[in-house]
C-alpha cells in the first residue's frame, strides 16, 4: 500500500486506540466469525473469491489504513486499495466436517493482522462435505465492535450489496469541536458540567475496578502463560432446547440460559480435570454495546461490560440458572456505567498518549479482574446467501486476553445458538471435552427441575 492516498481521514478514539495498544504477537486483538454456506452444486472457489473481493472493495471501512502517531493516530483511506489482497482461499481434505473446519480456522485465527495494511482478512474455506464452504472473517477490534462486524459482514451477502456505502469511519474532529464551543457560552457550560460528571463517574469505575481485583487461584485452568497457538470449538445448540429450559425454569433471557449452559459445561469440564470446583471461582466479563439506535457515531467501539460470577460450585442446574438470572438483573439495574465491568468506558476517556505506555502493561493484568469473556453478538433474522449458497451456521469468535485460557462468543442465528470457543492450545489439550460438555449441560438443564 505505497501509492497515493486520498484526503479521507478520521481520528481514532481512545478506546479504539486501546485495542491496538493491547495487541502483542501472541495476543492478536481481532474479532471474527465463521459462516458456513451450503451450495446447490459444486463450489466454484475462484468465482467466490472474486465475488468476495468485489463486494469488499465497495465497503468504505475496509479501505481504511492505520497511520500511527504518538499524538493523534488516525485512519486514512488508500486510493490504491485492492481488496483481493485481503481475500485468501484454503481447502480442507474432502469431505471435511466441523472438526476439520475448526482445526484449519484455529490456525488462521491465530495469525495477527498486518498493521501496515487495512486491518481485516477474509478466508474462503472449501472441501467441506455436501457442497458446503465457509468464510472466516477477521476484523481488528479497533476497526469494528461486534455490532459493526455484523454490519460489514452482511454487506458481503447477496441481499445487501446494493446498500449505499457508508462513511468509512466517523469524522471526529475533537479540536475543531472544542474551539467551536468557545463562541457558545451556554454549550461550553453544559460541556464542562458533563466533563465533571464524567470525571466523578470515571473515578467510581476506577475505584470499583481496584476493589474487585483478586489473585486467581493457582489451580484454576482458566489461566495459563500466554501462547500464540489456538484451538477452536464450534458448537451449535438448538434454540428449541433453550426455549424449553426457559419455560421449565420460570423464564429469564436467552442469554441467562446460555450463561447457565456455559457454567454447567465449565463445571463438568473442570471436575473431569480433577479441579475442586468449590475452591476455584470463575468470573466472566460480559461486554455491553452502549451504542443506541440512530445515535451519532463517535468511534468504532462504544463498549462497557458487566462482571458476573459463574456459580460452578452449585450442583443443582436450576439453582445455577436462578443465581445467574438474579445477578444479571442486578447488573442491568445498575446500568453499564457502574461497576468494575465498565472499565472499557474508563479506557475510552484516557488520552491516547497514556494508552501507548500503560495499556500494554495493564492488559497483562486481565486475570486479576476476570477469568474469561463471554460475549453475545446479536444477529438480525434474515435470509442470507453468498452467490446463491445459503448460510447454515454462523459462529462468532472473540479475542483471547493475555493470561487467559479461553474466550467464548455466542450468537443466535435462525433456530440455532452458535457458540464459538477460542482457547490457548497449550493450556487446553482437552478442548474436545469442553466442547462435549456444552450439549451435556443443555440436556442437564432440560431434564432438571
Amino acid at each position: 500500500m505505497n501509492g497515493t492516498e486520498t484526503s479521507t481521514r478520521s481520528e481514532l478514539t481512545p478506546l479504539d486506540w486501546a485495542f491496538l495498544c493491547m495487541e502483542q504477537e501472541d495476543t492478536p486483538m481481532h474479532v471474527g466469525a465463521v459462516a458456513v454456506f451450503r451450495a446447490d452444486g459444486p463450489v466454484d472457489r475462484d468465482r467466490l473469491r472474486r465475488l468476495l473481493a468485489e463486494r469488499a472493495q465497495r465497503i468504505g471501512r475496509l479501505r481504511m489504513r492505520l497511520e500511527r502517531s504518538w499524538l493523534q493516530p488516525h485512519w486514512r483511506e488508500a486510493r490504491d486499495f485492492d481488496a483481493a489482497e485481503h481475500v485468501h482461499d484454503h481447502e480442507v481434505p474432502s469431505p471435511g466436517g466441523r472438526e476439520e473446519l475448526a482445526v484449519l480456522t484455529s490456525e488462521l485465527i491465530a495469525d495477527p493482522l498486518d498493521q501496515r495494511r487495512p486491518l481485516w482478512e477474509l478466508h474462503l474455506i472449501t472441501g467441506l462435505a455436501d457442497n458446503r464452504f465457509a468464510v472466516l472473517m477477521k476484523f481488528h477490534h479497533s476497526l469494528v465492535d461486534g455490532h459493526d462486524a455484523v454490519e460489514v459482514g452482511v454487506r458481503l451477502l447477496d441481499e445487501f450489496t446494493d446498500l449505499t456505502d457508508t462513511p468509512a469511519t466517523p469524522p471526529g474532529h475533537p479540536i475543531e469541536e472544542a474551539l467551536g464551543l468557545l463562541g457558545k457560552p451556554d454549550k461550553l457550560v453544559g460541556a464542562l458540567r458533563g466533563t465533571l460528571a464524567k470525571s466523578g463517574e470515571s473515578l467510581g469505575i476506577a475505584a470499583s475496578v481496584v476493589r474487585n481485583m483478586r489473585i486467581p487461584a493457582q489451580s484454576s485452568p482458566m489461566h495459563a502463560p500466554t501462547s500464540p497457538a489456538r484451538r477452536l470449538a464450534l458448537v451449535p445448540v438448538d434454540l428449541a432446547d433453550i426455549r424449553r429450559i426457559r419455560s421449565r425454569h420460570g423464564g429469564g433471557t436467552t442469554n441467562d440460559v446460555v450463561l447457565a449452559v456455559i457454567t454447567g459445561a465449565l463445571r463438568r469440564w473442570m471436575a473431569d480435570r480433577g479441579t475442586d470446583v468449590a475452591e476455584v471461582p470463575v468470573r466472566v466479563l460480559i461486554p455491553v454495546c452502549r451504542r443506541r439506535r440512530n445515535q451519532p457515531r463517535t468511534g468504532n467501539n462504544q463498549l462497557s461490560g458487566y462482571l458476573c460470577g459463574l456459580p460452578i460450585d452449585e450442583p443443582d442446574p436450576g439453582a445455577r440458572l436462578k443465581s445467574l438470572r438474579d445477578e444479571m438483573s442486578a447488573n442491568k439495574s445498575g446500568g453499564p456505567l457502574r461497576g468494575p465491568g465498565a472499565f472499557p468506558v474508563l479506557a475510552g476517556r484516557l488520552p491516547q498518549l497514556l494508552h501507548h505506555v500503560a495499556t500494554p502493561l495493564v492488559s497483562q493484568g486481565a486475570p486479576l479482574l476476570f477469568d474469561t469473556m463471554v460475549t453475545n453478538v446479536p444477529l438480525p433474522r434474515f435470509h442470507a446467501a453468498l452467490d446463491g449458497a445459503e448460510v447454515t451456521e454462523l459462529f462468532p469468535l472473540a479475542p483471547l486476553a493475555a493470561g487467559h485460557s479461553l474466550s467464548i462468543a455466542v450468537s443466535q442465528f435462525r433456530d440455532t445458538v452458535h457458540i464459538g470457543v477460542q482457547a490457548n492450545r497449550a493450556a487446553l489439550p482437552d478442548m474436545e471435552k469442553l466442547a462435549e460438555a456444552l450439549p451435556q449441560a443443555v440436556a442437564e438443564l432440560c431434564d432438571g427441575t
